[in-house]
């Protein structure tokens, strides 16, 4: 239309497009470092921030508190905020403990509402 091109998709990942986009403008989680005058930006705390970034948008979407995710996890709350800020990495079992609680939190989430 008018030169301009269009692209059609379904109404439920139009949705989760947008609240990605609002996440990102919030910016929710930690701040991405910034690139030294090379352009580089330090390898473990930028995986930190993106991890971090990436673990509350999908906390939310199933919508789960931080004590409460922590809890399904069965880690402790402290971890996860620390996890959640940048401060620290957590360890593979750890990582895989929050991720099965939330893949159940969102199966249990209703057919249209998942991602």
């Amino acid at each position: 239309m008018k030169g301009q091109r269009f692209v059609i998709v379904p109404e439920v990942e139009f949705e989760r497009m947008r609240e990605l986009a609002g996440d990102l403008a919030s910016g929710a989680g930690p701040a991405l470092p910034a690139a030294d005058v090379k352009g580089n930006v330090p390898a473990v705390a930028y995986a930190r921030a993106s991890l971090a970034r990436k673990l509350i948008r999908d906390r939310r979407r199933v919508g789960l508190t931080q004590a409460e995710l922590a809890r399904r996890s069965g880690i402790r709350a402290e971890t996860l905020c620390r996890i959640e800020k940048g401060r620290s990495t957590a360890d593979t079992v750890t990582f895989q403990k929050i991720d099965r609680a939330l893949r159940k939190a969102e199966r249990a989430l209703p057919v249209e509402e998942r991602a």
